[in-house]
């Protein structure tokens, strides 16, 4: 099979296009024929190799995972012997994280990995869901605790977290959204629900004197004390990634600040494929479309980067994968 393979940590140009041995799915696994795949934070970090977590979870010195891609959506082809979910035929998606390989023609996934597929959505926009949806819905839902006539702020608003978030938000009648992102993307946000929008290059929201009662940050690029300042007294604050030195600041000053004051500070820890179930109810009942910036070609997947990683992008990056 043809996959987009890389050997040792740097950028783009260490990622070369080759033919591979197709897997052979375990006992517990089903071999799925990827269709499309979508690109997250997650790829850049494991393919520079930036960050001691990063080394952890790929090799110290080298990668271990030699095909990235986390997100998939495809067609079962096989079954493990023990493999009971799921048939021959199935269109599924989920997210591969911790194991990846979606960067090629077949894959091979533990089933609890897997959802299937409703039949009104494409293989692109199934791909484009499993990870920047299920951080929104973690982070507004299980951490963020929404609420019918909240004013809520997203910081990093037109990617794919924020594309998805604004919809969920939606859902639950919040009263005022303001999205945090470049100028450039202002269009798209607009039509996605957004009523107020700012450009990050010449405002900054935590120090306009407006106040959120939840704040959810997909960039986590500021001090957790600038964040606070944009709370109401009894806001939330919830990031979903970002900056590590950021991270961990927030993970170390929230029980301090909670004991203080009214106002939480909290951090999503991705729970893999948890709320899919939920995003198809949404979907198959109008409420959620993805929106999806670029597609590219396997063989472009070193371009398809390169241009997420630039930052403008509006929505999700989806990699389509031919499978003659």
């Amino acid at each position: 099979m043809k996959a987009i393979v890389y050997d040792r940590y740097g950028s783009t140009d260490v990622l070369e296009l080759k033919e591979v041995e197709k897997p052979k799915p375990k006992d517990d696994e089903v071999l799925i024929k990827v269709y499309a795949a979508s690109i997250n934070d997650w790829d850049i970090g494991l393919l520079q190799g930036a960050s001691l977590l990063n080394r952890l979870l790929s090799g110290i010195l080298k990668p271990k995972v030699k095909i990235l891609g986390s997100d998939i959506a495809g067609k079962i082809v096989a079954l493990g012997k023990n493999a009971k979910q799921f048939h021959l035929g199935d269109e599924v998606y989920g997210d591969l994280s911790g194991r990846w390989g979606g960067f090629a023609q077949y894959v091979c996934a533990r089933e609890n990995a897997l959802i299937l597929k409703p039949l009104g959505m494409t293989y692109v926009e199934a791909a484009s869901i499993p990870q920047a949806a299920v951080l929104a819905i973690q982070g507004l839902i299980d951490k963020g605790q929404i609420q019918q006539g909240q004013k809520l702020l997203i910081n990093g608003a037109g990617g794919g977290v924020g594309t998805f978030a604004i919809q969920i938000a939606k859902t639950y009648g919040v009263k005022e959204i303001t999205g945090v992102d470049s100028s450039d993307k202002f269009d798209m946000m607009h039509e996605v629900g957004f009523d107020h929008v700012i450009d990050y290059t010449k405002e900054d929201f935590t120090n306009n004197g407006q106040c959120y009662d939840l704040i959810l940050d997909a960039m986590t690029n500021r001090s957790t004390f600038n964040y606070l300042r944009a709370l109401s007294p009894d806001g939330i604050y919830v990031t979903v990634g970002g900056s590590m030195s950021k991270l961990l600041q927030a993970f170390l000053i929230g029980p301090i600040i909670s004991i203080f004051s009214k106002k939480k500070i909290r951090i999503v820890a991705l729970i893999s494929n948890k709320h899919l179930a939920y995003m198809n109810d949404l979907f198959e009942a109008g409420k959620i479309k993805p929106v999806i910036d670029e597609t590219y070609n396997l063989e472009a997947v070193p371009q398809a980067l390169k241009y997420f990683e630039a930052g403008h992008h509006k929505g999700k990056v989806v990699i389509t994968i031919e499978n003659s």
